[in-house]
């Protein structure tokens, strides 16, 4: 096919900021879905798990293909990503994979949290994106304070290239800024019918100093089109149109759109702009990897031509074909029946099936070229963030580095007989989310699943009994803690036993010391040190390793960073695996004198209540070792901002709803680590 008339995007935003509603209007216009399916009623197309459907929220991220025609048929993949904290690996990965996105914002709430980490995301992964303005047919809808919140709390450039007409309950259509329209949605045919007529005389200056802004702030990267509005010549609109597409594939500016999805207003705009500004996979920069067993990068275009790159982005548990892996192709043909290698766990791989995928129906195809997105059956050992090329043509592209686990429950089954089965399910939802860890509580035995807050415990406990038919006993939730040190020392630690039979002596000597609250672990040489490879890459594994279980309670070490500064060797007893040994052993002894302490998550707690009901809520939170950041007044309601231990928010939900007669809410995002007070 024609890679520039292909789009991969993303939906992505706070929760309910209406991503999934919007999406499923973008099913219905582009003729993918013959009925709008609602959240509210559990009917929405893309949330199709038990789940998703019952709680009103997304789960899972959802991918779908639909068509769009605009000057000819362009295809649009489309993935539904979940909005709730707790699943936010679905949208690092899905952002991983795509070449543009959509953030949704609502327009009363604007900017939140959540919204916050997504941009950040799409930011890491240099995503080009759009901002689509939702609700604005909602009480208390501000599109103005909305575009602000963008620039000011997410640093971006938001350039509005549609303005609403009406707000609230006289939300009536947009102006579009590029061709000077009044854009109208037929309420009779659910607004599948759009009227582009002039602009009405009482929005003319309002258009006009509208448009003015958004030539201002194009003419600000654009020096000759700078030059022709100081000349006031006329531009035509295509020409404003390929002003923007380079600006938003370049992520200068971020077009900002609106409408309601709900009421059926802006999205057919909404789907032109994906097609006018967002990119094809030939606008964006050919992926990079590195050749196993160096650090020598190759790139690959996006040419059916070159070898075959592809991405594993995702595993489901499917109960049609067992498991099916998730890719994206890059370079190359991915053909069915086809055998492959996976060269990060060194496997060979057979292609099964190849589907196209609806939510979770499916469309069986016999091949797929550079730039799709597609779900492949029968891949046996490749896991998130592996890749899948052809034997003697391998490349390892950029993982997916998977978030911290900050709460854990103990699962059992209710029969010994089960136990089994339980292991065998839980290794599957782990291979399934990385964000999910299983491991054995030292002191009871007892199997520990770990997640990413209580609500992702919760699905996985439902997923097991309804997916699996496997009915398991929990225990109350557990804080994931960490270990960190306090102090800077070192120790030299000689390993001399015989290893394979035959005499072996290794010396390493280390230096630990602790790092910022938010520094990654550093593994780092002394200068003038410079082993072997093999060797430095042995003594390394041992110290990554020995961090993996602190001192204390066994709990992964943190904020430490370790530096070798002397190795002693020995030529007729030299054994590299000895020198592993002897650096997690000094490691080890570095921990110890290092006093060793434990670190707690602490949640960023948002709390959005009307104003009567503050101080109860403030009192609350203070009681459970909250420090009140910030109290901001948000159109008669209040937002406070409050750093809360997670120990302490167990059960939250049914206190806040309490304290404020059901009329609070709130979220709860992981901060940072700091030193235990329990």
């Amino acid at each position: 096919m024609d890679l520039t008339r292909l789009r991969n995007i993303g939906i992505i935003a706070h929760i309910d900021a209406g991503k999934t509603t919007t999406t499923e209007r973008v099913l219905y216009y582009t003729g993918r879905s013959h009925r709008i399916g609602e959240v509210h009623d559990g009917a929405a197309t893309m949330d199709w798990m038990a789940q998703e459907q019952e709680r009103g929220i997304t789960i899972t991220a959802a991918a779908t293909t639909t068509y769009w025609e605009q000057g000819g048929k362009y295809q649009i993949n489309i993935i539904d990503t979940p909005g709730h904290v707790d699943f936010t690996l679905e949208v690092e990965r899905s952002l991983r994979v795509l070449d543009g996105a959509v953030v949704v914002f609502c327009g009363v709430s604007g900017v939140q949290p959540q919204s916050e980490t997504v941009w950040h995301q799409a930011d890491h992964y240099k995503v080009p994106r759009m901002a689509f303005i939702n609700k604005m047919d909602r009480v208390g809808a501000d599109f103005n304070v909305v575009v602000k919140q963008i620039e000011e709390v997410l640093h971006a450039t938001p350039v509005p290239i549609n303005i609403p007409i009406g707000a609230e309950d006289h939300f009536l259509g947009l102006i579009d800024l590029v061709r000077m329209q009044a854009v109208y949605f037929d309420e009779d045919s659910l607004g599948a019918e759009v009227r582009r007529e002039e602009i009405p005389q009482d929005l003319a200056q309002s258009a006009a100093m509208a448009r003015e802004v958004m030539m201002e702030q194009l003419t600000l990267f654009d020096d000759e089109l700078l030059e022709r509005v100081l000349a006031e010549e006329d531009i035509k609109a295509e020409e404003i149109s390929g002003i923007i597409r380079t600006l938003c594939l370049d992520n200068k500016i971020t077009p900002v759109l609106c409408g309601s999805a709900f009421k059926n207003k802006g999205i057919q705009p909404l789907l032109d702009a994906v097609v006018d500004y967002l990119p094809s996979p030939m606008d964006i920069p050919p992926v990079e990897g590195i050749l196993p067993g160096t650090t020598q990068i190759v790139v690959r275009k996006a040419d059916p031509l070159e070898p075959l790159t592809a991405l594993v982005f995702k595993i489901q548990a499917d109960s049609f074909a067992g498991v099916i892996s998730y890719l994206r192709v890059y370079s190359g043909v991915l053909k069915q029946g086809d055998q492959y290698f996976n060269p990060r766990q060194g496997k060979k791989e057979r292609v099964g099936k190849i589907f196209r995928m609806h939510a979770n129906k499916r469309e069986e195809l016999a091949e797929v070229g550079p730039g799709e997105i597609v779900a492949v059956a029968g891949l046996q050992f490749s896991n998130t963030g592996d890749s899948i090329c052809k034997k003697n043509e391998e490349v390892i592209l950029e993982d997916i580095q998977p978030s911290v686990p900050v709460i854990s429950i103990a699962v059992e089954p209710k029969t010994k007989a089960d136990q089994d089965k339980l292991t065998d399910i839980l290794g599957r939802l782990e291979r399934e989310d990385p964000s999910v860890a299983v491991s054995q509580d030292k002191e009871t035995g007892q199997t520990l699943l770990s997640g990413m807050g209580e609500l992702h415990l919760e699905v996985l406990v439902d997923r097991m009994k309804r997916e699996f038919k496997l009915d398991v006993g929990t225990g109350k939730p557990q804080v994931a803690y960490r270990e960190t040190i306090l102090t800077k020392n070192s120790h030299h630690e000689i390993f001399d036993k015989p290893m394979a039979g035959k005499s072996s002596f290794a010396g390493v000597t280390l230096e630990a010391r602790p790092l910022d609250a938010k520094a990654e672990n550093s593994v780092s040489w002394a200068s003038g040190i410079t082993p072997a490879e093999e060797l430095q890459r042995l003594i390394e594994e041992g110290i990554l390793e020995g961090l993996g279980s602190g001192v204390i309670s066994g709990y992964p070490v943190i904020q430490v960073g370790v530096t070798i500064t002397g190795l002693e060797i020995k030529e007729e007893e030299f054994h590299p695996q000895a020198f592993k040994v002897a650096a997690a052993l000094a490691l080890r002894k570095c921990l110890l004198a290092g006093t060793s302490v434990l670190l707690e998550p602490v949640m960023q707690v948002e709390v959005t209540t009307p104003p009567d009901f503050t101080g109860d809520i403030i009192g609350d939170l203070n009681s459970r070792r909250g420090r009140v950041q910030s109290i901001e007044d948000k159109k008669g309601m209040q937002l406070l901002t409050v750093g809360v231990a997670l120990s302490t928010m167990f059960g939250y939900l049914t206190s806040l709803r309490s304290l404020s007669q059901g009329r609070a809410t709130f979220s709860m995002m992981f901060d940072h680590y700091e030193k235990s007070e329990t």
